[in-house]
Formats: structure tokens, C-alpha cells, sequence
């Protein structure tokens, strides 16, 4: 016999019976701790009716567990006798009411939300946009709050800037009649209002939730094993796990498609970091340009995109259609890392420029292979992490990237990346975190350009950067910068740090270049003086400074060559906006703390090194 049912239930239905307390926590339940991207994504997520995920409620025997009201609900819900307790979408409905339906601040961020009816109207405009954030007060301000943007402190001017309140949306007849009085005689403004009433308050007029409900008789260790496995932290569904649940309706599985190609994909370490939303988000770059060049004689061709609205306008067609060949670019991709001496996932400098990257090899079919294609996307891809262009707002970029670069390649005109690539010499002077993609990018280009080790004078290929636990360390020592009461801001940037294998820059140690590299000349087996010379230009630095402990020639010397191999990658000039002598300029700082994302030895992998390789050079 079973123990619970489903039925759809209205939303406001819902919120309604959270309000007045029939609806309640059992007191295991967390606190609610959704944050203001997680709201404006749920509402973004309702308003075009997309699924959001099943409640779980448990009806109420008022005996086994203490109910608490959601945050927010007024004071009558406390004495409340509920009938059910909500077992798994606290969150969700939490962030629902106070968003909805309260009439007041939402909780610890203190804001209203707002939709923008133009961009609600406007096709082009992500949902997620036309939702805008306002403070309390209803005033948006910048400049320290001098200056002020918006105001919305009155219904009138509400309707004056086209901003619908959020939480008058169950219940928007007063603010429709205010809008009709205040733009009386302006049919366009009032067309704009019946648009969007369409578009967005109907869809939550009529939105329903499925509601699994557990039988007041299931016991309370049923109720904690069921708690357990479906409430997980409040984590909102994401993309994938929405299409998931659209492609099941279509009889395909994606999780298990998914999950075949992400152990093949993650053998290569440069992808091992590959996130299902990633691979989607090139099959949305693949699918909208098929649609764009399919439609080249009409003048409203749909734009290529990798949006979260069009991972979920998908067809399970387009996945079927574009999934093995995107496999292959991604595969490509790992190949084409491997060549700009970039070999783990930890290497990257951007983890999403790999999509585009994917996507645009996986375009070029057989033809990725040939030396001018291949400089084309090697210039592009310097550019994009030189111009440090993939840290933010990146779907946009995809989409331009993806059309551009492929052009660009057939004879058209240069991808808006590598104009908008700017490079300053202060910039890289001032590189410090391990973090940073250009900090990365120096450490690959070294090697790529045919650095060589101080010790041995192996090139670091993938073999020897594997074996020999090459990672990223300093030229001058830490100890010796410090004894000399250099500041870290210097002796901590990447131009005073260079890839060493392990057992270098352990011989190294922490003293002056000239005794360690007298060490390096008298070690058993010696270096030779010259051949040592060698080694130490292949890394962009001048031996002579280096021998003569000149740390700030060496400094300005080494920016110099690091900034000459950066306009070779990027084939753009670099701003050179360092005088020569503006390291020294800096003076001693005897108080700065060491860099937190200074180096540490990388651990030797050589048990997946063959089969590494091996893969690799299958990658047609």
C-alpha cells in the first residue's frame, strides 16, 4: 500500500498556506541560506515556466517533530496548527515568499526585486537580467551612494520607469490600475504592461509545483533516511539536471550518455575538471550556429549562443547530433593544450575558455590539423588569456568567439578578442597568484618557448614534466629577497619565478644565484659554465645579472623578455609602461607577508604518464 501521493499544487497556493503556518518546517530542517544570484535564478526560472523541482511534505501528526514557521512568515503563523511539514524545498519556497509575497525586504540582503519590463519584452535579454536587485529604500545609488540611478521610492515612479515590483505579483490589480492612470492616453507604454502581464504574471498566476506527500503514518526513521537523500544543501537544480529530466521525457539518457563521456574525456588532465554544464554549453554553440548558417538569406537569423536559456531550449536532436563530434573537439582540444605545454587541469588559465575552444576544433574538422589554422587559434587562445578576457560574463564571448574565429580563419576579419587583447607591462610585473590565468600563461610560455631545465637541460616536455615534478619556483630565493629586505610585491612575481624541476630547485636552496649556480658547476655531475649560460637564456634571463646577484637589472631585464615572448604569442604589442628602473623604485618593505599561492612541488604522476601520451596520439 502506498505511502504518499503526488499532485501538482499552485504555487500561491503554497506560498498562501506558508504564510498563514499550515505549511511548516520540522525543527531538523537548516536555516535558510539562498543568496540573491539564487533567488533572481529561481524566479527567472518560474517566470518562463520552466520546472523547478518537486516539494517533499510530510502530513502532520503534531506529535514527533517541532514545527517552525519558514523565515519570514508573520507572527500569527507560529500558533498555527500546520497539517504538513516541508521535508525537501525549504529553500526554495523560503526564498518564494520573502521574494513574493512578503511585503518587505528580503532577509539579510535587504533588497527588492524588480522586473524590467523592456528587457522582459526583449527576446535578446537573458530572463536572469530582467530581474534587477534594489536596496531597501527602493533607490539604487552609486559613488559611494551620492549619485543616484534609480528610483523607485514611489508607485509613480515605478510605473514612470517601467519596474514591476516582484511581490505584487499574486495580487497586481491596484498596481495596474496606478499604471493605467499614469500613463493615460500612452497606448504604447500600456501595450508594453499587457505584453508583460502575458508574458510573466500569468505564467505565476497558473504555475503549479508537484507535491510528494508522505503519509502521517511513515516513521520517523523513514522520515530521516528520506530527508537525508533528498536534501542535499539546498542546491538548485542546474542545467543539466533539468535537461536531464526534458531528454527523459523524450526516452534519452542523458546522465548515462553523459557519464560515458566524461570517463573518456577525463583520462586527458587537461580535462579532468570538465563539467557537464561545459560540454552542453558546446552543444548550444554548435546547434545555434547550425541554425544561424541555415538561415544565412534571412536577415533575422537567431544568434549563436550558450546561455542558460539555450541549454534549455535544447532539442535532444542537437545533443544526439552534435555530442560524438564535440567529443572529438574537446579531445582535440587536450592535444592542442598539450602543444603550448599546458598538461593539467591545476595549468589552465581559464577552465571556460576550453568550451569555445572545443567547439571551434570541433568546426575545423580534419582541417584543425594544418600549421597556418593552427597559429590562427593559437594567437586567439593567447589572446584570451593574455587580455585576461575569460574571467567573467563568458557565454557571450563563446558565442562571438565561436563565429568569429572560424571566420576569421576562412580569410574574414580579426576576432573581437584579439582586438580587445591589451597587455601592460605593469600588469605582468605585478602577477603574483597562482591563480591568476596570466600568471599560468607565462609559466606555459616559458616552457613552450623551449626552457630548459638549469640542472639538466631536459626541455620540459610531457614526459620530463611529469617525471621530474616540474612546477613554477623562484630565481632569486625567497630567503635570500627576504634577508635583503626586498618587498614580496617584486620578489614574489611572476618574473622572478621560472619552471624548475624538483630536485633543481631543491639544489637551489635559499642562497644568492652566484653560489647556487657555483653549485650547479661543481656538482657531481658538473654543469657546464657555458652550457649553464645557455640554459638560463632559454628562460628570459640574463646570465650576467643573475651571476652578479644584480637583482633588480635582473628584474627589469626578465619583464623585458617576458613581455617579448607575450607579443609573439599575441601577436599584439605590448603596452611597455614600466620605466627600467621602476623595480628598484619600490624599495624595501621588510614587512610584506609572504605570497599565500606561492609554489609547491608538484606530486610525480608517472603511473598515468604512458597512457597519457598514448592517448593523446590517437586525438585524429
Amino acid at each position: 500500500m502506498s505511502t504518499f501521493t503526488t499532485n501538482p499544487v499552485s504555487l500561491h497556493t503554497l506560498l498562501q498556506r506558508c504564510e498563514q503556518g499550515d505549511i511548516k518546517l520540522p525543527d531538523f530542517q537548516r536555516n535558510w541560506v539562498w543568496d540573491e544570484y539564487r533567488i533572481r535564478s529561481l524566479i527567472a526560472s518560474i517566470s518562463q515556466s520552466f520546472p523547478v523541482g518537486a516539494l517533499m511534505t510530510l502530513k502532520s501528526s503534531g506529535k514527533t517533530f517541532t514545527p517552525r514557521p519558514i523565515q519570514g512568515a508573520p507572527a500569527p503563523a507560529e500558533s498555527a496548527t500546520e497539517s504538513e511539514l516541508l521535508l525537501d524545498g525549504q529553500q526554495r519556497m523560503t526564498s518564494l515568499y520573502q521574494a513574493l509575497v512578503r511585503q518587505a525586504p528580503i532577509d539579510k540582503i535587504d533588497v527588492f526585486y524588480y522586473f524590467n519590463i523592456e528587457k522582459v519584452l526583449d527576446d535578446s535579454v537573458d530572463r536572469e537580467e530582467s530581474i534587477e536587485a534594489i536596496p531597501k529604500d527602493r533607490v539604487l545609488r552609486t559613488n559611494f551612494g551620492k549619485d543616484v540611478v534609480l528610483d523607485l521610492s514611489t508607485p509613480e515612479r515605478e510605473y514612470e520607469h517601467l519596474r514591476f515590483p516582484v511581490n505584487q505579483i499574486f495580487d497586481w490589480d491596484k498596481w495596474q490600475e496606478g499604471f493605467w492612470d499614469f500613463w493615460e492616453g500612452n497606448k504604447a507604454k500600456r501595450d508594453q504592461f499587457r505584453a508583460f502581464k502575458d508574458r510573466v504574471l500569468e505564467i505565476f498566476k497558473k504555475y503549479q509545483v508537484p507535491v510528494i506527500s508522505l503519509d502521517k503514518s511513515t516513521t520517523n526513521e523513514a522520515v530521516c533516511l528520506v530527508f537525508e537523500k533528498v536534501n542535499t544543501g539546498g542546491k538548485a537544480l542546474d542545467a543539466f539536471e533539468l535537461i536531464t529530466a526534458m531528454f527523459a521525457g523524450k526516452g534519452f539518457k542523458l546522465r548515462e550518455d553523459w557519464a560515458k563521456r566524461a570517463e573518456a574525456l577525463k583520462k586527458f588532465r587537461a580535462l579532468d575538471k570538465i563539467a557537464p554544464t561545459d560540454f552542453l554549453q558546446g552543444i548550444a554553440l554548435l546547434h545555434s550556429k547550425a541554425q544561424r548558417d541555415a538561415a544565412s538569406g534571412d536577415d533575422r537569423r537567431p544568434p549563436v549562443s550558450a546561455t542558460r536559456n539555450a541549454l534549455l531550449a535544447l532539442p535532444v536532436e542537437a545533443y544526439q547530433a552534435h555530442a560524438d563530434r564535440l567529443q572529438l573537439g574537446f579531445e582535440r582540444a587536450a592535444k592542442f593544450l598539450h602543444t603550448q605545454r599546458i598538461y593539467r587541469s591545476l595549468d589552465l588559465p581559464y577552465q571556460s575558455q576550453i568550451v569555445p575552444l572545443a567547439a571551434i576544433l570541433a568546426s575545423l574538422g580534419e582541417s584543425w590539423d594544418h600549421e597556418q589554422i593552427k597559429q590562427r587559434v593559437r594567437t586567439w587562445y593567447w589572446c584570451g588569456v593574455f587580455g585576461e578576457l575569460y574571467g567573467s560574463a563568458v557565454e557571450s564571448r563563446f558565442a562571438k568567439d565561436l563565429v568569429e574565429v572560424l571566420a576569421w580563419i576562412d580569410g574574414g576579419a580579426e576576432p573581437s578578442t584579439l582586438k580587445d587583447t591589451s597587455v601592460r607591462a605593469s600588469r605582468i610585473r605585478e602577477l603574483r597568484s597562482r591563480q591568476s590565468a596570466a600568471y599560468k600563461g607565462v609559466n606555459a610560455l616559458l616552457m613552450k618557448s623551449g626552457a630548459t631545465d638549469f640542472r639538466s637541460g631536459q626541455d620540459y616536455d610531457h614526459a620530463v614534466f611529469f617525471d621530474e615534478s616540474v612546477d613554477i619556483h623562484h630565481i632569486f630565493p625567497r630567503d635570500w629577497c627576504q634577508q635583503q629586505k626586498l618587498p614580496a610585491t617584486t620578489f614574489d612575481s611572476i618574473v622572478n619565478k621560472t619552471p624548475l624541476s624538483a630536485k633543481t630547485n631543491r639544489m637551489l636552496g635559499g642562497v644568492a644565484p652566484s653560489k647556487y649556480l657555483h653549485r650547479l658547476e661543481t656538482a657531481n655531475p658538473p654543469v657546464d659554465a657555458t652550457n649553464l649560460d645557455g640554459y638560463l637564456c632559454s628562460h628570459a634571463i640574463d646570465p650576467a645579472r643573475l651571476r652578479a646577484d644584480d637583482f633588480h637589472g635582473f628584474f627589469a631585464a626578465r619583464l623585458d623578455g617576458l613581455i617579448d615572448l607575450i607579443d609573439a604569442a599575441t601577436q599584439r604589442p605590448a603596452l611597455r609602461d614600466v620605466a627600467p628602473t621602476a623595480s628598484a623604485a619600490l624599495g624595501p618593505d621588510p614587512t610584506s607577508p609572504p605570497d599565500p599561492d606561492d609554489e609547491a612541488d608538484a606530486t610525480s604522476e608517472n603511473a598515468a604518464l604512458a597512457d597519457d601520451a598514448a592517448l593523446l596520439s590517437k586525438v585524429q
